[in-house]
């Protein structure tokens, strides 16, 4: 009987931890690691040849919108394919808890986009649903402070009554209760969020264990303020934060974002817990809805797409400096992509750019903007072009800065042209970047993979090559792995990643998918049995 059921032999080993690489051999049993050292090949059920490879850790995407492509289709392609045995999902939309109009708006939304049954309210219904079909990878989510609100409060700007805080805070501890990482959000400092409400919430959190998760708004004019917000809650609630994709839009803010490093590098200094991801591109993908004021975007979606063809909708919001602050940061309409339509006439239009569409159509821009919505019935997925190369360095050499795609876990008959983020992202740095550009050592790219992203989220058996962890582990070629998805052509997988095992089952074999779907949901510290 052979002692191991697999034994990766040979290889150049990199634990995770920023350690340099040794050579050494990695056996599994029961999807742990049993033993790393000296192994005798036959010593395993099955041995796979490392020699020449590099075996890491399986990657962590910090930041991921995989909660319904997981749902589509649980192999999880396009994020196995890259070594990510793990996607953290949620954002300032979250898989639950879901109820009243909102509910009907998110089933609206998910059926037309991703031809997904919203059949769950709670985070146990939505894990019980994505584990019922199987999945290749882990999972685990967040829930939004925002998507709480909107719950128990409605579509109404306005503060929260005690009553209804009391409401929001049991919601936020339910969320906790069914496994939940933390809370996940989004600050504009022109939006009429209330700070008080979000820092009882991450309270909450704190009691469980957890961590708060944001997104810093606009990411460009407003940056800052937006920063400080966050800081506030960081200090009020004394919870860690991790903030998402950390960058600066909008060419005229090129540069500035060493003045955010260097605020956050003030607020370590201070003794708040404060970490980032990035993704290693510079446009960054979403709804043309974020290009809109405030107003638009957090209106019902039933209410909101039939006003983009009365005039005095678009006199409101082409007067609001709202929307001219928020094109500019998304690139202008030379810089903001239509990356998907769903409507057959306006397929012609799809991975142009407004300014192009507009000269298609014969219309000015904003014309062209407004009557795109409106015809294709729903926002358009866009990809905005907006950031610098060399702001993009700069953060990665941060060393409190992870890994994150902000992408989601897809297929190649995945519609439209979707950002190539979701099939390059961790293959992207590991050969542009490391290999060709030399901007980080190959030690410490896979520690902003995997055990950096596994100590902010409070992992205790993954994000390390150590024995007892659980084996997820990515074997690649270090001379030849590169991400080939493109902005033109971006549904193509990457090259280089010849295997990935997902608690110990082998579901990338010689570049191939197996069909294996060993994933499991990973529950946050505050989980009741």
């Amino acid at each position: 009987m052979a002692q191991f059921d697999i034994v990766i032999h040979g290889g150049r080993l990199i634990d995770g931890t920023g350690n340099p690489w040794f050579y050494g051999d990695l056996a599994i049993k029961d999807g742990k690691i049993a033993s790393i050292g000296r192994i005798n090949p036959e010593s395993g059920q099955r041995a796979i040849s490392a020699k020449g490879d590099v075996v890491t850790p399986g990657y962590i995407d910090m930041h991921t919108h995989s909660d319904q492509p997981l749902i589509a289709d649980g192999n999880a392609e396009s994020k196995v394919r890259q070594g990510v045995t793990l996607d953290i999902i949620g954002e300032s939309e979250t898989v639950a808890p879901l109820e009243g109009a909102l509910l009907e708006e998110y089933r609206l939304e998910h059926r037309r986009r991703n031809g997904i049954e919203t059949d769950w309210s709670t985070f146990t219904g939505y894990f019980e649903k994505v584990m019922n079909g199987g999945i290749s990878i882990n999972v685990a989510s967040g829930v939004s402070p925002q998507q709480v609100k909107r719950v128990v409060v409605g579509f109404d700007e306005r503060p929260a009554s005690a009553a209804e805080r009391e409401k929001m805070n049991r919601f936020v501890a339910q969320a906790m209760e069914e496994g939940a990482l933390g809370l996940t959000a989004a600050w504009h400092a022109r939006g009429p969020e209330y700070p008080d409400e979000v820092v009882d919430m991450a309270k909450v959190v704190r009691r469980y264990g957890g961590y708060y998760g944001v997104h810093l708004g606009s990411e460009g004019f407003d940056i800052m303020e937006e920063l400080e917000k966050t800081l506030r809650i960081a200090r009020e609630s004394a919870i860690p934060v991790h903030v998402y994709h950390l960058k600066m839009r909008a060419k005229s803010n090129w540069g500035r974002i060493r003045q955010v490093i260097e605020q956050i590098e003030e607020a370590r200094r201070e003794g708040i817990e404060i970490t980032a991801n990035q993704y290693p591109y510079t446009a960054m993908q979403h709804p043309w809805r974020r290009l809109f004021p405030r107003w638009v975007q957090d209106a019902p979606l039933n209410e909101t797409i039939s006003q983009f063809k009365k005039t005095a909708f678009r006199e409101r919001v082409i007067k609001d400096p709202e929307f001219d602050q928020y094109v500019n940061e998304h690139g202008g309409w030379e810089g903001i992509v239509a990356a998907r339509v769903d409507t057959e006439s306006l397929k012609p239009f799809e991975g142009k750019t407004i300014a192009e569409i507009a000269k298609m159509r014969g219309q000015d821009p904003l014309s062209a903007c407004f009557d795109m919505i409106y015809e294709e019935g729903m926002f358009i997925h866009g990809v905005h072009h907006t950031m610098s190369e060399d702001d993009v360095k700069t953060v990665m050499r941060v060393p409190w800065v992870s890994i994150g795609s902000d992408g989601s876990a897809l297929n190649l008959k995945y519609p439209g042209k979707p950002h190539p983020r979701s099939f390059g992202t961790n293959p992207r740095v590991l050969g542009k970047y490391t290999r060709e550009e030399k901007v980080l050592q190959l030690e410490d790219s896979i520690r902003k993979m995997t055990s950096l992203p596994a100590q902010v989220l409070g992992l205790k058996d993954r994000g390390i090559l150590k024995e007892g962890y659980w084996a997820d582990v990515v074997v690649f070629d270090p001379d030849t792995v590169a991400d080939t998805a493109t902005y033109d052509n971006p549904k193509q997988y990457p090259k280089g990643i010849d295997y990935v095992l997902v608690n110990g089952t082998v579901v990338i074999d010689g570049g191939q998918h197996t069909g294996a779907r060993p994933g499991r949901v990973i529950y946050g510290p505050g989980k009741v049995n």
